[in-house]
């Protein structure tokens, strides 16, 4: 046992996350047109900063990524009686918040509105606390550098290797908690390049139309494809940045890049607009009317992530309408009229598929004892009416695929419009397929990803485009 105590950093050593970085997104997130004044405050000093932006919104110290090891390590050394100090440059309440939540700190020193307890301040803080080289200190940055330097030995936590090199420089290390190493493919994560293939609905409405583009428009249609790829991944990130909360309380989703600490929110927020200047580059080229929809796709994404995802029913409407968004964007782009049957059909097979992410996601709560989904609407008792909803949504998709099968533009469009109506069975086989799985709670929480890895999704989707090839080239009924 020792004497000496130890001070230990919380951004980036005790967390594997910025609490600045947070505040900053939940305050987006929650009081947008407040966050607006981030420059006034920081003006005046980024300890008010992180005391304005700290007093915006909620905040939840169970939910944050801890350093497990780095926890355990502590939890030994005060039950062999040392004493710990929380010294951090966060906000005061966010400290104090943490503190309490571990119940392993004696004494929390952190900012406080006036004093960013930070590098050389935070050094001096605990000079002037304990005395030069009276204190152990674990750190993880540059800042951390001149703290080492006056104490008495440096735990260095993940670390690059020129801060390692500091460290060892300025002072004794006594102990090192290696950086975890990074995961393969964390980019491809970030932007859910898997959820690029959403954007092939683009190419829907000219293959419906039987109108196969020519080089020139393929090109077009393939600067489209690129351009709501990058749109929808900077949505995609933008939404894990302002999910993280509920994200970390998912069983599986708090494994998400930003929600475990593998990669900093701030390189995530560098990320949306660099995102989103490349998709705006790729859809000039394409026309202003496919650009609109593009814009007009943002926007409700938006609004979406900013309070529609909070609104019951509201927000599986609002899925649905993103999805059939890509389908008017694709004509746009393709320069050909849509379809009342397609766009109908495509309304609410997308409403059903949106009750079935809703779904699952209740059936996952409801499973770990909660009652209502965390930043949702719903109530985990919703979940029956909410699978009512979907199969109803899905089989009037299957009836407005019917009727469409009897119409006059089935004559024009198909040599052998008989064989459409084995489009019928096929459809009604997966959507109630879909909905059986959900309802054994086999679902995914992307029915996209569950139909990219599922045997009969796959089987359905062959048989469909069969049924469709042969209708089309007139094969013997």
């Amino acid at each position: 046992m020792t004497s000496i105590p130890l001070a230990v950093d919380l951004d980036g050593t005790l967390i594997l996350t910025d609490t600045l970085h947070e505040s900053a997104v939940r305050a987006l997130r929650s009081r947008p047109l407040m966050a607006l004044r981030i420059p006034a405050w920081l003006w005046k000093g980024k300890a008010h900063l992180k005391a304005k932006l700290a007093s915006l919104t909620e905040f939840d110290p169970a939910s944050l990524p801890y350093n497990q090891p780095l926890i355990d390590w502590l939890t030994t050394q005060r039950h062999q009686g040392r004493r710990l100090i929380l010294c951090t440059a966060s906000d005061r309440s966010l400290a104090d918040a943490v503190a309490e939540h571990l119940g392993l700190f004696d004494e929390v020193m952190s900012s406080d509105g006036q004093h960013n307890l930070s590098a050389r301040n935070k050094a001096s803080a605990l000079v002037s606390r304990f005395g030069y080289r009276g204190f152990d200190y674990a750190g993880n940055s540059w800042d951390d550098v001149s703290v080492w330097k006056v104490a008495r030995q440096a735990i260095v936590v993940n670390a690059s290797a020129s801060v390692m090199q500091q460290a060892r420089s300025g002072g004794e290390v006594a102990l090192v908690f290696e950086a975890p190493a990074p995961a393969p493919g964390q980019l491809p994560r970030v932007l859910r390049l898997h959820q690029w293939m959403k954007n092939l609905l683009l190419f829907v409405a000219p293959l419906a139309a039987h109108q196969l583009p020519d080089v020139a428009t393929g090109s077009v249609m393939i600067l489209a494809f690129l351009s709501f790829s990058l749109c929808a991944s900077a949505v995609y990130v933008a939404n894990d940045l302002f999910d993280l909360d509920s994200d970390r309380l998912h069983p599986r989703k708090r494994l998400r890049p930003f929600a475990s600490g593998a990669v900093p929110v701030v390189k995530g927020v560098v990320l949306v607009p660099l995102l989103l200047i490349n998709a705006v580059l790729f859809a000039l080229p394409v026309g202003s009317l496919f650009t609109s929809w593009l814009l007009f796709y943002f926007l409700l994404t938006c609004a979406y992530s900013w309070g529609l995802k909070r609104l019951i029913l509201v927000d599986c409407l609002v899925l649905a309408t993103l999805y059939t968004v890509r389908i008017i964007a694709g004509a746009g782009a393709a320069g050909i009229p849509l379809s009342f049957w397609l766009l109908a059909f495509a309304a609410f097979l997308f409403l059903s598929l949106a009750f079935v992410k809703r779904y699952a996601e209740l059936v996952v709560h409801a499973d770990a004892g909660k009652e209502r989904a965390h930043g949702r609407g719903y109530l985990t008792s919703d979940a029956p009416l909410v699978q009512s909803l979907g199969i109803t949504s899905g089989y009037a998709a299957v009836v407005v695929l019917a009727l469409y099968l009897n119409s006059e533009a089935v004559v024009k469009l198909y040599q052998s419009p008989a064989i459409m109506w084995c489009s019928v069975p096929v459809m009604l086989f997966w959507i109630s397929w879909i909905w059986m799985k959900a309802h054994r709670g086999q679902m995914h929480d992307d029915p996209l990803l569950f139909a990219l890895r599922d045997r009969a999704s796959w089987c359905s989707g062959l048989g469909f485009g069969l049924v469709l090839i042969a209708a089309s080239k007139g094969a013997a009924w």
